[in-house]
């Protein structure tokens, strides 16, 4: 065999292999929320935080996920109904989800991204009648 010839079967060889050696899983993010309507303000936002952990491992299980790492929560109320005395408030409790090899880094910048506040939708004019 020539020298050409070993140097190219050596080439082949070689990215045949790395082909074949195993890389680390990147990891995968996902973002989940949970939504609570209730009396007051405070029950719902710690309604919605508890409802969301309990979501997030059902979920994560019929995922065949066992290790996740939970990045942080929000939680934004909207005022549903208000009748003088007691309002009634909408509270959506809302996480990024990662997992698979570097989930925590992965989960914090997600996070960060989620931070930027939105854009309120712009309201409807009423109707006169």
């Amino acid at each position: 065999m020539s020298l050409s010839s070993r140097l190219v079967a050596t080439a082949v060889a070689g990215a045949f292999a790395l082909g074949f050696a195993a890389a680390p899983a990147a990891a995968k993010c996902t973002r989940l929320g949970f939504s609570v309507n209730d009396y007051g303000k405070d029950g719902p936002t710690k309604d919605a935080k508890a409802l969301l952990d309990k979501y997030i491992a059902d979920w994560a299980k019929s995922k065949n996920i066992a290790k996740y790492t939970t990045g942080k929560k929000t939680v934004n109320c909207e005022l549903f109904l208000d009748v003088g005395v007691f309002d009634e408030h909408t509270c959506r409790a809302e996480a990024s989800v990662c997992w698979g090899e570097g989930a925590e880094a992965e989960a914090e910048k997600t996070a960060a991204k989620s931070d930027e506040k939105p854009k309120p939708a712009k309201k409807k004019a009423k109707k006169e009648e």
